[in-house]
């Protein structure tokens, strides 16, 4: 089953030193090769930072956007990764060793496999 790990971490207020972006980067690195060893590994990107987001809403027809993001809060999502685990608890333990794990959450979201669904199972499933 596919699922989404989604990384919630707080924006740091200016850049880290370059010791520790190089030590975050290469336990990032270290990750991505386990997950690919594992064959979990579909996909996974960072995100640029909350004020470079544009919200985007309709409203009445039009379409409304906003600068940076929606939503004040302690945690922003920061990246993700995309993953195919036999099992939710593979899928946890695979979220559990994402570096940002350590400083912040990782949230782990099954993806709905509409392609395998009869087009009643799939209205009936996100009811």
């Amino acid at each position: 089953m596919r699922y989404l790990l989604l990384i919630y971490t707080q924006e740091p207020a200016e850049a880290a030193p370059e010791d520790i972006m190089a030590a975050e980067m290469k336990a990032y690195n270290g990750y991505g090769d386990w997950l690919t060893e594992e064959g979990y590994f579909k996909a996974g990107e960072a995100l640029q930072p909350t004020p470079t987001a544009t919200p985007v809403r309709v409203r009445e027809g039009k379409t409304v956007t906003t600068d940076g993001p929606y939503a004040e809060t302690k945690e922003q999502l920061g990246g993700f990764y995309l993953v195919d685990c036999p099992t939710i608890d593979e899928a946890i333990e695979a979220a559990a060793r994402i570096p940002g794990a350590l400083h912040g959450s990782i949230e782990v979201r099954p993806i709905w496999d509409f392609a395998a669904l009869s087009a009643t199972e799939a209205v009936a499933a996100t009811a």
